[in-house]
């Protein structure tokens, strides 16, 4: 816990993650395809439900409709991952 007597650096944290372009783009394709499966009645705020895509954008694939599912957050969360973070 580095933070335990001081106050967290949330700006910074931002500056140099939350706010490049690189992140802020795949958030808005996470964002379109929530959307797009709440306008269709698959997912509802506060379900717990994850939108999932069969196959990853990490991996090449894309936010279309053809490509998404509404799986359980544990499910979702609980993939086997390398050590760099990407997918196995």
């Amino acid at each position: 816990m580095p933070y335990v007597n001081k106050p967290r650096p949330y700006a910074k944290e931002y500056a140099q993650y939350d706010g490049t372009e690189m992140v802020k783009k795949k958030r808005a394709q996470r964002n379109k395809a929530r959307r797009m499966l709440e306008r269709e009645g698959v997912v509802h705020k506060g379900d717990g439900k994850d939108v999932d895509h069969k196959k990853p954008l990490s991996k090449g694939g894309t936010t279309a409709r053809g490509n998404l599912r509404a799986v359980p957050a544990s499910t979702n969360r609980s993939v086997k991952r390398n050590k760099d973070s990407s997918l196995k």
